[in-house]
């Protein structure tokens, strides 16, 4: 499969050669009988560095569908959240049970928790997913924000309107707001993150001191190559609008486009590429070192969303704590964890677990951890084999009443810290 790379800069694909207009946007007659249609992803006028949209040549406009109807939703909910709690306290699960019937990638979305409003768009909601069949004639879009996607187990085989994208555990990929996309189980079952961006759009981080380089590549992002679907049968259209599941039953597959070009779309990242930057002195450095990308608010500074990853790296600081140290912080953390083991836990955060500390939820290393760590030789250490991830955001996360009280919650999480004893002498 080839791919065109580059995150945030304009591409250009075409299926069938000549789809794509060599001129104009969109000329009086476009080439082959194909429609032109300007998919816009952020407002008209909003400055050239942030501007998302793209052109695409499709066999039929979007416009040619009946009336969307409400449809069950299911396990998955939006914010501001109805029906749950802003817990204080610490909070763990282990991974989401497998369902007991098949299931495709829509009616597999379970909401852990959401902050904001999908309507104001501010905040995020964090979806898990299981996918044990494929989406059939059955398509999904998201009006109410951008998804990122992190299996943790399983590929993905992405089907877009921008073309095809196959996605495993390593990678993440980033669907654009409103983009129509099937996912297809390419190793029999797939199990997975979500982080739904209602705020603005993700982007790489600045880098201020860090320099030209460092954290992720621009060229590193692989966006599709053209491909579509000529299907004429009915097949169904699911769209998330205002917080619920909407669906209508067109006469053709909405994967209809031949050629475009634009910045406003599909593209995947391979973590394993993150330039990881680090201490290489003393101090164990802040999380914001390994962002990988990042929704901006009207804060400067203060993510909507930060999306940070922590791939296999060196460890070599001196006279260090060296795993992430006890804290408590004006930003909400939710960790997941792909592969490996994250390096402030001795056990009970397991690949496909996740957890989540509240803002000013006070957290760190389990007593096992902290002794290892305090007694250990400094010598230079490579930690490997392990992908924890983390979606930091500035608002508390409301969780739902089904995850609250879910049996895979771990009951017991606060007695990770229950052997934590004192050490300064009594007077």
């Amino acid at each position: 499969m080839a791919y065109l790379s580059g995150f945030g800069n304009e591409h250009q694909t075409e299926a069938v050669p000549g789809a794509v207009p060599s001129q104009q946007n969109s000329p009086q007659h476009v080439p082959l009988g194909l429609y032109a249609e300007q998919h816009s992803g952020t407002a008209f006028t909003e400055p050239r560095a942030n501007n998302r949209r793209s052109w695409v040549y499709r066999i039929r406009p979007s416009a040619a569908h009946p009336a969307f109807q409400r449809i069950d939703d299911g396990l998955l909910r939006s914010a501001p959240l109805l029906d749950g709690v802003a817990d204080p306290n610490r909070l763990r699960w282990d991974p989401l049970p497998r369902p007991a019937r098949p299931v495709d990638f829509v009616d597999g979305l379970y909401t852990l928790g959401a902050n904001g409003s999908t309507l104001d768009r501010t905040g995020i909601a964090i979806h898990l997913y299981w996918a044990t069949a494929p989406m059939h004639d059955r398509y999904f879009s998201d009006s109410d924000g951008e998804l990122l996607l992190v299996p943790q187990t399983g590929m993905l085989g992405l089907r877009t309107e921008f073309g095809l994208l196959a996605v495993e555990p390593g990678e993440m990929a980033l669907i654009g707001r409103g983009v129509r996309f099937a996912v297809d189980v390419l190793d029999g079952a797939a199990r997975g993150y979500i982080c739904e961006n209602y705020g603005r759009p993700f982007a790489l981080p600045e880098l201020g001191p860090i320099g030209a380089n460092g954290l992720a590549h621009a060229r590193h992002f692989r966006y599709p190559v053209a491909a579509y679907e000529d299907i004429e049968r009915r097949v169904q259209v699911v769209q998330k609008f205002g917080g619920h599941l909407w669906a209508a039953d067109y006469d053709h597959s909405p994967l209809d486009v031949v050629g475009w070009y634009g910045n406003h779309g599909v593209c995947k990242y391979d973590l394993r590429l993150l330039n990881v930057m680090g201490t290489v002195a003393y101090d164990h450095p802040d999380p914001s070192i390994c962002t990988v990308l990042t929704s901006r608010s009207a804060t400067p500074g203060q993510a909507n969303v930060d999306f940070v990853a922590f791939p296999p790296r060196w460890v070599v600081a001196e006279h260090t704590f060296r795993p992430p140290h006890f804290h408590r912080n004006t930003m909400t953390e939710f960790m997941g964890l792909v592969t490996g083991v994250h390096d402030s836990k001795a056990e009970g955060f397991v690949p496909g677990g996740a957890s989540l500390h509240n803002m000013w939820a006070a957290h760190g290393p389990d007593e096992a951890t902290y002794t290892s760590a305090t007694t250990a030789e400094l010598d230079a250490q490579f930690l490997a084999g392990s992908l924890p991830f983390m979606f930091e955001t500035r608002l508390p996360l409301t969780v739902t009443d089904f995850a609250h009280t879910a049996e895979h919650r771990q009951p017991d999480y606060d007695s990770s810290w229950s052997g934590l004893r004192r050490h300064f002498p009594r007077p």
